[in-house]
């Protein structure tokens, strides 16, 4: 008799964790979904950029938003999948670094283009001289 009580009180707190739903598994992998999502669709469009936008400058500002924003996102993606702390604040590490180097070496390799004479399209309007510049 007590074996199938056993049995019962198993049975009863099986079915239990079976209708318990994780919430927290399920919003980690909402976010993992929208931020993944949404750093690919930058990464899509900054290449896209690359290959048709007309100038050297266009062209770097599509590279350097791609390697900054859809970057950020897919490690946001990647620190939601994250299990223990020291590789989300591993994660975080990253992410800090690249926010920080990338629009400066973006900035670095445009005002280099600039100081060597290479003049963006423009329009009726024209870029300033270099000689201006330097004062």
């Amino acid at each position: 008799m007590s074996l199938i009580l056993a049995a019962a009180t198993d049975a009863a707190q099986a079915a239990e964790a079976a209708h318990h739903i994780d919430w927290w598994r399920i919003i980690c992998t909402i976010g993992t979904l929208v931020s993944m999502g949404s750093g690919l669709f930058f990464v899509l469009a900054g290449t896209i950029g690359v290959l048709r936008l007309p100038d050297f400058y266009t062209r770097l500002h599509a590279a350097g938003m791609t390697d900054t924003l859809g970057a950020e996102l897919i490690l946001l993606a990647l620190i939601f999948q994250a299990d223990n702390l020291q590789m989300v604040l591993k994660l975080l590490l990253v992410a800090f670094f690249l926010l920080v180097t990338s629009p400066t070496a973006t900035h670095a390799v445009a005002h280099a283009a600039y100081r060597a004479g290479l003049k963006p399209l423009l329009g009726p309007y024209r870029a300033p001289d270099i000689e201006e510049d330097a004062t």
